[in-house]
């Protein structure tokens, strides 16, 4: 009797930890008809030249001359999209709020050189302005031309309307403030690489 029961609960704890160790993955997605291109003038580089470590701020950051690319996406058809930004340098960035700051690089194995801050100007798509919007969750949009390293950039027609809209053919102003961390926080023996890199991908919605 001791034996039949002991192998009845056998079995059923058998059976309870195959039920377990089971997980089902599944796969979603959708294909799209249409594809873009983006592209930046001048080979997407802006090279800010040599710059004497004496004509920095000692106890501030010292902010270098902005400048500005042409960002084009040209796509086959109307398409909904967004761009998502990537910080190749990432951890890199000295700055108050990182979440919107992207890095340009380490000197001295571990001293942040300064932070680059990206935005998006003068957007027009198809012969209309547009406003730029910027993800604030999964499906959840707001006003701001302020390109994240955290976060998706789209586009809309309406001032005020955070839905984004389809595009063809865009044209935008990518504007670019390189800023250099405060030289007590450096060790400038010797020439430092001022190396900031983004990667812009196009993401369909």
């Amino acid at each position: 009797m001791f034996n039949r029961y002991l192998l009845l609960t056998t079995l059923l704890l058998n059976s309870l930890a195959q039920a377990a160790s089971t997980v089902d993955l599944g796969v979603s997605g959708q294909l799209t008809p249409s594809a873009c291109e983006p592209s930046l003038s001048n080979g997407g580089v802006y090279d800010v030249g040599k710059i004497a470590a004496k004509d920095l701020n000692a106890h501030q950051p010292t902010r270098l001359p902005p400048h500005s690319l042409k960002l084009a996406i040209d796509c086959q058809a109307s398409t909904l999209l967004a761009l998502e930004p990537r910080d190749n340098r990432q951890g890199s960035s000295y700055s108050g709020d990182q979440s919107h700051s992207f890095g340009l690089g380490l000197i001295n194995d571990n001293q942040r050189l300064g932070a680059l801050n990206l935005s998006l100007d003068s957007a027009v798509a198809d012969g209309v302005e547009m406003y730029t919007l910027i993800s604030s969750g999964p499906t959840t949009w707001a006003p701001s031309t302020i390109l994240s390293p955290h976060a998706l950039s789209a586009f809309t027609p309406i001032r005020n309307v955070t839905v984004p809209a389809p595009v063809q053919q865009l044209s935008a102003l990518l504007s670019i403030q390189p800023i250099i961390a405060p030289t007590d926080t450096l060790l400038l023996t010797k020439e430092a690489p001022i190396d900031g890199s983004v990667t812009l991908t196009v993401k369909y919605l």
